[in-house]
């Protein structure tokens, strides 16, 4: 259910992530340094996170069955939040560990021409990742600023994607640092300093994908641009007295459900009301793909009112299942 360009950015991460794990955990493994084992920790991290992200994608596009009437597509967000604690408890906890280890025990660093080279060549396959995600990103967050699009994106693959890269690149540069400072002072406390900066790099951006991903799985309303349009073909539709409301729920980047609350004139006959619901659907399908079910929920002007004083939503999915007015994917 992830845009194309999603996806390929995600593959994108995949193989820079896998090329760059193995040359950290052998350069840490050969010059001894904490903060390049906690890079590579994180990169391999990172290599789960893409292969779950794809897994992700690929379950959340199975078709609705009996069990599951609309679909499969929440799939997405469940693995992105699983994706989130997998940086907090792996990438941040390994990496505070190393980090503390090496304070208390401090060791010297070897052959750090070995970190720098590891260093750079990471840069590279990280920066290339970077580009690409930033890519696919921007395409969808319009005119918006980063951190606006950001918050209002249905798409977790897309920034997760972005955030890792980022992070990565900014840990590349911290380990950079460690070591540096470490050879110049002879203090091998800065190595385990540095990796208690990628902990806590790789905290805070764990901390903001859980939050976004969080209240994606929990059940964010689509852009209130599309819930207006929906609103305005609905109060055009014939035999509509008053649209009165409506209710959205994400379930993918591109699957949205809609509830309806409409008010029909008093004249309208059931069959005439169930033609007007299909007909009223196809409108919205043709204009908005994304839409994949529709709920049509038959109220008064006079009682969407009254529910909606009393603090009640104007409709629920309970409510329209009741009603047994349905027409959806």
């Amino acid at each position: 259910m992830a845009t194309s360009g999603t996806v390929k950015a995600v593959w994108a991460a995949l193989a820079g992530n896998v090329l760059v794990a193995g040359a950290k955990f052998a350069a840490a493994a050969v010059s001894g340094s904490a903060a390049m084992l906690s890079e590579a920790v994180h990169s391999m991290v990172d290599t789960v996170n893409e292969l779950l992200l794809l897994y992700g994608i690929a379950r959340s596009s199975r078709p609705a069955d009996r069990e599951h009437p609309l679909g499969y597509a929440r799939e997405l967000y469940f693995w992105s939040f699983v994706v989130a604690l997998l940086i907090f408890a792996l990438g941040a906890g390994v990496s505070a560990y190393q980090g503390i280890h090496r304070l208390l025990d401090p060791q010297a660093i070897e052959r750090p021409v070995v970190i720098y080279v590891v260093l750079a060549a990471s840069l590279l396959f990280e920066g290339g990742s970077w580009i690409v995600g930033t890519r696919a990103f921007r395409q969808t967050k319009r005119n918006l600023g980063w951190w606006e699009a950001f918050r209002r994106s249905k798409d977790p693959p897309a920034f997760i994607v972005v955030f890792e890269d980022s992070a990565a690149v900014l840990g590349i540069m911290v380990a950079a640092a460690g070591t540096t400072a470490t050879i110049l002072t002879g203090n091998s406390r800065w190595d385990g300093i540095a990796s208690l900066l990628i902990a806590a790099i790789l905290a805070g951006v764990a901390l903001l994908l859980g939050q976004e991903s969080k209240a994606l799985l929990l059940g964010e309303r689509a852009d209130p641009r599309l819930s207006d349009a929906i609103i305005r073909m609905a109060a055009r539709m014939p035999g509509v007295c008053n649209a009165n409301s409506i209710a959205t729920v994400h379930l993918a980047p591109n699957n949205v459900v809609a509830y309806l609350s409409i008010d029909f004139f008093d004249y309208m006959r059931a069959p005439e009301i169930e033609h007007a619901v299909v007909e009223l659907e196809k409108q919205i399908r043709a204009a908005y793909p994304e839409v994949s079910a529709l709920f049509v929920k038959p109220q008064s002007v006079q009682v969407a009112a009254e529910r909606k004083k009393q603090g009640e939503t104007t409709m629920s999915p309970d409510d329209v299942l009741r009603e047994d007015v349905l027409t959806g994917g």
